[in-house]
């Protein structure tokens, strides 16, 4: 049994793949291509790059009925499905919020109530207009822009495992820059692939802990959190993860976890769990009937967090 290992840096993280089998060179091979995928969808959804799909997009739709490739649209509808089955919780059409909190690329700043107000009104998936037959999409008012952030690297790693099981690879696990995760088969001498979750550290001093152990085969997971990406103003941190539904930024979780067969699915649905929170946790829980989810509040200082799950145990 041969390990092969590739990787590529691609929509602004690192994706990997570990990949086993027996013929080394097909294994390499199989991997390339698959990373060749995701480079190809972040040339489709790419909301930096002018020559992409997207971008045409958001240039022309408020103006005119655009035709697009029956990928972007089919991708285009279940987003439209995800976002009405988590009440707005997630919402490609963020973007304009984005912009407005200085998220777009920097490190985030702190925008007045009327700029989010303004903001907010090009915000909402009931202004995108699909015509299926046609594959055309149209946007009801300027100001509108589709941001696939929360949804292209799960789907990009989704296509990724299509290219590797039409190779005839069977055992293998693939990430985005760690927060989306795909166990293909399982490894060898294990039953499944095994991913560790850090409970989300109240302050830069404390020492990561072990919150969750999960198993993987034929399985995804995604991860949200908001830590990374953000910044601090009138002492409080505000996260990158935007609310559509108010257009601030989420704070009703520190960290959400969702375990589907679909990584395009749990790239999204990890969001919207961490934008609800621990409040509406079982909502988005009853959405699939396999999900499996988690999601963390953190306490403060002498506090216990608050954790709701659905069939993932919490150490």
């Amino acid at each position: 049994m041969r390990t092969v290992a590739v990787a590529r840096n691609a929509m602004a993280t690192r994706f990997e793949i570990v990949l086993h089998g027996e013929r080394e060179p097909a294994l390499r091979a199989a991997g390339e291509e698959a990373l060749d995928e995701v480079q190809r969808i972040e040339a489709l959804l790419s909301l930096y790059r002018p020559d992409s799909e997207v971008a045409h997009l958001n240039a022309r739709a408020a103006h005119e009925w655009v035709r697009v490739a029956p990928e972007l649209f089919h991708l285009l509808e279940k987003a439209k499905r995800l976002s009405a089955e988590t009440d707005g919780a997630f919402d490609i059409t963020v973007a304009p919020l984005m912009r407005c909190w200085g998220f777009a690329g920097a490190g985030g700043k702190m925008p007045s109530k009327s700029a989010i107000a303004e903001a907010r009104k090009s915000v909402g998936m009931d202004l995108v207009e699909l015509d299926s037959p046609q594959f055309r999409v149209h946007f009801t008012r300027p100001g509108v822009m589709l941001d696939f952030g929360a949804i292209g690297k799960g789907h990009a790693i989704e296509q990724a495992v299509e290219i590797l099981r039409e190779a005839g690879v069977r055992s293998a696990i693939i990430h985005g820059g760690t927060s989306t995760v795909c166990g293909l088969g399982k490894p060898r001498d294990e039953s499944a692939w095994k991913i560790a979750i850090e409970a989300p550290p109240r302050n830069e001093s404390e020492k990561p802990a072990l919150l969750s152990v999960v198993e993987l085969r034929d399985e995804s997971l995604s991860v949200s959190a908001v830590w990374g990406k953000s910044f601090d103003a009138k002492g409080k941190t505000y996260g990158h993860v935007i609310d559509p539904r108010t257009g601030y930024p989420a704070e009703d979780a520190d960290l959400a976890a969702v375990v589907l067969p679909s990584a395009t699915e749990t790239d999204a649905l990890s969001t919207a769990l961490l934008t609800v929170g621990p409040k509406h946790h079982d909502r988005i829980a009853s959405l699939r009937p396999a999900i499996r989810t988690l999601v963390v509040k953190r306490g403060r200082t002498g506090k216990r967090p608050l954790i709701k799950s659905q069939n993932l145990e919490v150490l």
